[in-house]
């Protein structure tokens, strides 16, 4: 029996390659999942996986998901009750923190207690926001990384942002990566997992990726 997928669909971007990717991770793998672009909360509710992506500024996404009668609660009690396998992309990521300090303080959903602050490269040359690929740090395993190569000659992955999770809990980060110091790049918690960066974009390693997430049981 084929597995629902909610891929959360609330005006925050382009989310049709994000589809395509989990299709194809999905197809490659030789999984049955069905991936649905919803904003409905009773679709959120009887889903056995979520995806949260979300480009753009962190009170806007806020905004967007708060316009959908019952999707932030219906988000909330996935991961918080039901421990609903997650994975948050980009600012999806940033709203898993306690508060985005963008354009004043927003809160955000608080599972994992940091704050989205803007990005400060030592080197002062480093444009922000900022965009391209990066290999990535990894600061202990985990099963959505497994297979993958990571380190100083491994797979890339492929950032956009101006803000990151800066004070993430040390027991929750996973991978870091350089960008005139360390970005928080990856964060996990018990059925939550959430990426800075866009593995629908990030070709190698953002399928095998989204292939494990889709495999996960935590």
């Amino acid at each position: 029996m084929a597995e629902t997928l909610a891929l959360i669909d609330y005006g925050s971007g382009n989310v049709h390659s994000a589809q395509k990717a989990l299709e194809r991770a999905a197809r490659e793998a030789g999984l049955a999942t069905d991936v649905k672009l919803t904003a409905d909360p009773d679709t959120v509710a009887r889903a056995d996986r979520i995806v949260l992506p979300g480009v753009g500024a962190f009170a806007d996404c806020r905004d967007g998901l708060l316009k959908v009668d019952g999707l932030w609660d219906a988000l909330d009690a996935a991961v918080r009750v039901r421990a609903t396998p997650f994975l948050g992309i980009c600012v999806g990521m940033q709203l898993a923190a306690r508060r985005g300090l963008e354009f004043g303080e927003t809160d955000g959903f608080g599972w994992i207690d940091a704050d989205v602050s803007a990005l400060q490269p030592a080197d002062a040359a480093l444009k922000i926001p900022h965009m391209g690929w990066n290999t990535l740090t990894l600061h202990r395993s985990h099963a959505l990384f497994e297979g993958i190569k990571t380190g100083p000659d491994g797979l890339h992955a492929y950032f956009v942002h101006s803000f990151h999770m800066a004070n993430a809990p040390a027991d929750t980060l996973i991978a870091t990566a350089d960008y005139g110091g360390d970005v928080t790049a990856a964060v996990a918690r018990d059925t939550l997992f959430a990426t800075q960066f866009h593995p629908e974009k990030s070709q190698t390693l953002g399928l095998a990726l989204l292939a494990n997430f889709l495999r996960w049981s935590p």
